[in-house]
């Protein structure tokens, strides 16, 4: 277990920490098997895990050095909580509604497929088009992810803009100005959800565009995530070399998902994170998660943004941000 420093000051913004701060701003990230971590890394030179305190919410904070340095040295940082809680019971709501409305729409919509056995539904949810992906067991209706879904609700389109998002953003791709690229809501109902295998976003989006190093993803959670309900995991460093091969001769989608000799899942952070962080990785940061086991559920708000005036992935129109 990683100790704290002495004295009680980073080391590398020369900031005076109290002890208090110093616990009340970590991350809940760890090493598998390891406990929670009692010190951030970036304090005593270590590999950054670096997080923010919460801005002020009339002046949303710019990337840290530290963010920066973490963003470049292991392709994800966290903001944790930065999300008021009944802004973030909204969001939930809201969740919770468009996957009823989703409910609806799939036994009237007629494009449905299957691929390596998983099936997927094109639905019109709320007049607007969405994938829908079921969830992977025979036979279930339980739907598990929705694409694109920030025009399925106001709260969903507000999200898009918000500049706790957007200003981070902007910073991460090096554009004065962003718009949304994709975005999807992932539902890991307690006790079903299934795992997401490792992989990287950006060898799914090289068919679509030749600017994946400028889709950086954010990820809201809009419940407490932990090991037990399936949280969002992430290979540290597996973004410095671009995108990496595939699984060949594993069905369809095995391209898709990362070849196992290219990383080292000894790396394998875990976001154990409260409901309302923010964790922001890389279209090349290897990520996935486990099933969820337990009887909480685990959703979640995955946001991808690019330089405005670029057209998203699956909508045929720009939708720039902020």
């Amino acid at each position: 277990m990683l100790g704290l420093p002495e004295p009680n000051a980073c080391q590398t913004c020369v900031k005076p920490w109290s002890l208090p701060e110093l616990k009340a701003f970590l991350p809940l990230w760890r090493v598998p098997g390891s406990g929670p971590y009692t010190a951030c890394p970036p304090h005593f030179g270590e590999p950054s895990l670096a997080a923010t305190p919460e801005p002020a919410a009339d002046s949303p904070a710019v990337l840290t050095e530290l963010e920066r340095a973490a963003w470049k040295h292991d392709g994800f940082f966290v903001r944790p909580a930065i999300f008021e809680p009944d802004e973030t019971a909204r969001l939930r709501d809201a969740a919770e509604s468009v996957a009823r409305a989703a409910d609806a729409a799939l036994p009237v919509s007629e494009e449905q497929y299957v691929i390596d056995g998983n099936e997927y539904v094109e639905a019109v949810i709320a007049e607007q088009a969405a994938t829908v992906q079921l969830e992977h067991q025979p036979g279930s209706r339980t739907v598990r992810v929705i694409e694109p879904v920030h025009p399925l609700h106001p709260a969903f389109g507000a999200l898009v803009d918000d500049p706790r998002l957007t200003v981070p953003m902007r910073g991460l791709i090096g554009s004065d100005a962003v718009a949304i690229f994709t975005d999807k809501m992932n539902l890991k109902r307690p006790r079903e959800g299934s795992r997401f295998e490792w992989h990287q976003d950006s060898p799914y989006w090289t068919h679509f565009c030749d600017h994946t190093d400028q889709l950086p993803n954010v990820m809201i959670a809009l419940d407490d995530a932990h090991e037990g309900n399936g949280c969002f995991r992430v290979i540290r460093g597996s973004h410095t070399r671009g995108p990496l091969p595939g699984r060949e001769g594993d069905g369809v989608l095995g391209p898709l998902f990362t070849r196992p000799d290219q990383f080292d899942e000894a790396d394998a952070v875990l976001a154990e994170v409260p409901a309302g962080s923010a964790v922001f990785f890389s279209p090349h940061t290897v990520h996935g998660s486990k099933p969820n086991r337990s009887d909480e559920p685990r959703r979640a708000l995955v946001l991808t943004y690019q330089p405005a005036g670029l057209r998203m992935f699956k909508v045929d129109r720009v939708r720039n941000a902020g």
